[in-house]
C-alpha cells in the first residue's frame, strides 16, 4: 500500500550555535534535512511533508522543484504532535498509512520505515512504532510492556521514575499510522512536565480505541543518531564516511589510509582508483579506471578520464582530464581547464577557461586564462596570458607545435600560429606568424666597470 511520510524537522537547533538553520547544515555536501527526504522518497513513498520552523523559507528554497514533496510551518514550538498536527491540511485526504520520522536522523535507512508500514499492514494494527535498546537511555522516552511484551505506553525521560529510567528499550521517535491519525491527534493533551504535546501519547489514545500497537527493533543503534550539536554531526559524517569508503574499496577502489579520506555521495570511482591520503572529492567527481591521485589534492565537480594523474597537493575546480594526462604536483585546474590526452600541468601552473591540446605542456610556473593550447606546444616557466584588461576578458590562441619561452607575457587578443617561437623574456602583442620567431623586448647593454665605479664612490 502507497504512503506518505511526514518528517519532522522544526526544531531551532541553538545548540548548534548558528544562524543557519539546523537542518540544512551541510552533511558530506548536502543539507542535513537531505538526507531524511532522500530516504522517505526511497521507501516508496508518494508524498512527503517536512514540518520546518526557524528558516523555514530558507528551507523550502533549497529543496524547491522536488516533486510530491511539501512544507508545512510550525509557528510555536508546542511539541511532536502539534508539529505532526501541522501536516494536516496536506494530508487529510490521503488514504494510506501516514510515516513520521525526524529531520535530525540522517542515518535513518529506507528498510526501516518500510518495515513499519509492513508490521502496521501484516499486525493489523492501528499504529507501529521503532524501538530500539541502549545500554545508555538516558534522554531518550522508555517503552512500557505489559506481560504479554504489549506495548503499553511511552514515558518520557523527564517524566519517568527511578524504575522506568532503568528500562533499556527507548523509543526513538519514528512511527506509522493508520488513517484515523488526524482524529486522534485531537486527543493528544499536555499534561506534563515539558507542558508539551507529545506524539508517544498516541500509544495510550490506540489502545483506548481497541486498535493494536505493533512494534519493530532496530538492531542497528547508529541509524537513529541525531544532530544536535557540532559534535553529534561530525559523528554522523563519521558514520557515513565510512560507509562511503566500505562501499567504494568493495568497488575496487584502493584508499591508503582510507578514514583520511573526504568523498561525497555524489563521487564516482572507477575500479583500480588509487587515493592517497588526505584526498578531498566532492560535487559531481568521476574517476575513470586506474586514475591516481596525490595526497592532499581536492577536486570538486571534476572528471579524470581512465589513466589520468592528479598529483599531490593539486586543486581541480570543474575540470577536465583526459586519459594520459596530468595535472601537479601542487597545480591549480579552474572551471573549464580542459587537458587532452598526455597533455602535462606541472608545479605551480594555474588554468582557467583554458584548452590544451594533445601533449601540450606547461611545465611550471605559468598562468594559461581564456586560452587555446595546440598540441604538442610548450609553455615555458613564468608564462603569463595577459587576459583581462580591467574591463573584458581576452582569448590567447597557440597553435600546434608552438614554444613559448619562459617569463613572456601573452597580451590577448592575440594568436601564436602553429610552429612559431617565442623568445624568453618576451612581451607579445601582435600576432605571430606560422614558423616566425618573436621577440619583443629590450635589447641588453652591457656597462664595462660600472660596478667597479660604484664601489670606489663609496670609498
Amino acid at each position: 500500500m502507497a504512503h506518505a511520510v511526514v518528517v519532522l524537522a522544526a526544531g531551532l537547533g541553538t545548540r548548534m550555535k548558528s544562524k543557519l538553520p539546523k537542518v540544512l547544515h551541510p552533511l558530506l555536501g548536502k543539507p542535513l534535512v537531505g538526507y531524511c527526504i532522500d530516504t522517505a522518497f526511497a521507501s516508496g513513498a508518494d508524498r512527503v511533508v517536512v514540518v520546518v520552523g526557524h528558516g523555514a523559507e530558507q528551507v523550502r528554497q533549497t529543496f524547491e522543484g522536488y516533486p510530491n514533496l511539501s512544507f508545512v510551518v510550525q509557528e510555536q514550538q508546542l511539541g511532536t504532535a502539534h508539529a505532526l498536527a501541522q501536516a494536516r491540511p496536506i494530508l487529510k485526504d490521503f488514504q494510506g498509512p501516514i510515516v513520521v520520522t525526524q529531520g535530525d536522523t540522517p542515518l535513518t535507512r529506507k528498510e526501516t520505515l518500510v518495515g513499519l508500514v509492513n508490521a502496521l499492514h501484516e499486525q493489523a494494527a492501528g499504529m507501529a512504532m521503532l524501538t530500539m535498546k541502549l545500554d545508555d537511555p538516558t534522554g531518550y522516552g522508555r517503552i512500557l510492556r505489559d506481560e504479554s511484551g504489549n506495548i503499553l505506553a511511552n514515558v518520557e525521560h523527564k517524566d519517568a521514575t527511578p524504575e522506568q529510567r532503568a528500562i533499556k528499550e527507548i523509543n526513538p521517535g519514528v512511527y506509522c499510522f493508520d488513517g484515523s491519525l488526524w482524529e486522534k491527534l485531537k486527543q493528544v493533551d499536555n499534561h506534563n512536565a515539558a507542558g508539551e504535546y507529545y506524539l508517544p501519547d498516541l500509544i495510550r489514545i490506540y489502545h483506548e480505541a481497541g486498535q493494536k500497537v505493533a512494534s519493530m527493533e532496530s538492531k542497528d543503534t547508529g541509524e537513529l543518531l541525531g544532530v544536535n550539536s557540532r559534535a553529534q554531526l561530525a559523528e554522523v559524517e563519521r558514520v557515513l564516511l565510512q560507509r562511503l569508503r566500505d562501499h567504494w574499496m568493495t568497488q575496487g577502489v584502493r584508499m591508503i589510509q582510507p578514514e583520511t579520506i573526504y568523498l561525497e555521495p555524489t563521487v564516482e570511482l572507477a575500479p583500480d582508483v588509487t587515493l592517497w591520503p588526505g584526498v578531498i572529492l566532492r560535487g559531481q567527481t568521476r574517476l575513470g579506471d586506474g586514475v591516481e591521485v596525490g595526497a592532499y589534492a581536492v577536486l570538486r565537480d571534476t572528471t579524470v578520464e581512465a589513466g589520468g594523474i592528479i598529483r599531490s597537493h593539486t586543486v581541480c575546480e570543474e575540470a577536465y582530464v583526459s586519459t594520459g594526462a596530468d595535472a601537479g604536483p601542487f597545480a591549480r585546474l579552474r572551471p573549464k581547464a580542459y587537458l587532452e590526452e598526455g597533455a602535462h600541468v606541472g608545479n605551480f601552473v594555474e588554468l582557467k577557461n583554458a584548452h590544451l591540446g594533445k601533449k601540450a605542456k606547461a611545465g611550471h610556473l605559468a598562468y594559461l586564462g581564456d586560452a587555446e593550447v595546440g598540441e604538442e606546444s610548450n609553455i615555458g616557466a613564468g608564462v603569463i596570458t595577459a587576459n583581462y584588461d580591467g574591463q573584458r576578458k581576452h582569448k590567447t590562441t597557440i597553435g600546434k607545435r608552438v614554444f613559448v619561452g619562459s617569463n613572456s607575457v601573452l597580451i590577448a587578443p592575440v594568436t601564436l600560429a602553429d610552429g612559431s617561437f617565442v623568445a624568453g623574456g618576451s612581451g607579445i602583442n601582435q600576432d605571430v606568424p606560422e614558423d616566425a620567431l618573436a621577440i619583443a623586448r629590450e635589447r641588453q647593454r652591457n656597462i664595462e666597470g660600472y660596478m667597479k665605479r660604484k664601489r670606489d664612490e663609496g670609498k
